[in-house]
């Protein structure tokens, strides 16, 4: 596997500071359109666009059992090449003066810096110790909500966050909305899944309420899952660096100085951040991971380079221009502040 592994472990101290086992590994991009099959299995064209990762099984149908997703996979973006999984996001656009729009690119986080777009990927089994269960074939989830656009409301979540960098190893000032100033080198979007399960639902219509947060304290203090939720399952956690930099320029932002970014849902504010999981692992190599306590790297897991992890891609299935400066979001999609009135 490609990894820096100093600039890696010093962006991680400053991120998971207790934790004592993680994997921490880059996916490349797969595709960036609008496709769900979460929620909206079936339909080519879902209402907003998203950027993928992760094995080329992906489309637009992919209910389990009738698809087998690591069985499926000819290959994957990630570096642990077991890891047929998918995993995606909404994505950033920069919105003009003029009201146009520019998708905002993705840049490789520290220590993979040969990357094509895409995320960082963590699973953490633990920072105090015990054993974890490992999601099972057929398991999907979304944290987040995309119709949120106040605090009160993306407090439901817990580490739901932006973080403004101004290096690339930047890990802290978090925040729940969009940051309100220049970054200078990207705006890091953190998505972090709660980790209790409830044991038997691989997925549930809302896709979230099988998962639960602990009871008290926190995933990294050790707190309990409710009874609810009896199952220790590992924190999934997304790093996506969003490249701002070519929108730093004041003389570009709106007038009135609000920030310029939008998401693709059409969402002003960033209280809508959530990501979507559907795993895919290939037999036991996730729960083998876990139970070794791999540490960044993992030699009981076969692995690629970056370079083979950047050559696995998919032609979008959507036609359309998501990339040129645009009027309208794709899709369609309207632009809304915190009180939920149009942005013109």
């Amino acid at each position: 596997m490609q990894l820096t592994l100093n600039s890696a472990v010093a962006g991680l101290a400053l991120l998971a500071p207790g934790a004592q086992a993680l994997l921490r590994f880059s996916c490349s991009q797969l595709v960036v359109e609008r496709l769900d099959p979460l929620v909206n299995p079936g339909i080519t064209g879902s209402p907003h666009v998203h950027q993928i990762i992760g094995g080329n099984a992906f489309n637009a149908s992919m209910d389990y059992p009738r698809m087998d997703i690591p069985s499926e996979a000819t290959c994957t973006t990630c570096t642990f090449a077991e890891d047929m999984s998918n995993y995606w996001t909404a994505v950033m656009y920069f919105r003009a003066r003029n009201g146009t729009y520019k998708r905002v690119p993705q840049r490789a986080n520290s220590g993979f810096e040969a990357a094509k777009g895409g995320m960082t990927v963590y699973y953490t089994p633990t920072y105090t110790g015990g054993k974890v269960t490992a999601f099972q074939p057929g398991f999907r989830m979304i944290v987040g909500d995309p119709t949120y656009r106040t605090k009160e409301q993306a407090s439901k979540f817990r580490q739901l966050t932006y973080t403004c960098l101004e290096t690339i190893l930047t890990r802290t000032g978090e925040t729940m909305d969009f940051p309100k100033k220049t970054c200078k080198q990207g705006i890091m979007v953190n998505v972090r899944f709660p980790t209790c399960w409830d044991g038997k639902n691989l997925d549930t219509v809302d896709h979230s309420s099988h998962i639960a947060y602990p009871t008290s304290g926190t995933f990294e203090s050790g707190g309990p899952c409710p009874s609810t939720h009896p199952v220790k399952i590992p924190q999934l956690f997304y790093e996506v660096i969003w490249d701002t930099r070519a929108f730093n320029n004041p003389n570009d932002w709106p007038t009135d100085g609000s920030q310029p970014f939008v998401w693709s849902f059409g969402d002003a504010t960033g209280y809508g951040n959530h990501g979507d999981y559907m795993f895919g692992w290939k037999g036991n190599a996730l729960q083998t991971a876990m139970d070794t306590n791999c540490n960044i790297n993992c030699p009981q897991l076969k692995s690629q380079s970056i370079a083979q992890g950047n050559q696995c891609t998919k032609s979008a299935t959507v036609d359309e221009d998501i990339d040129g400066w645009l009027t309208e979001l794709p899709g369609g999609m309207p632009v809304t502040d915190a009180s939920g009135n149009a942005i013109g």
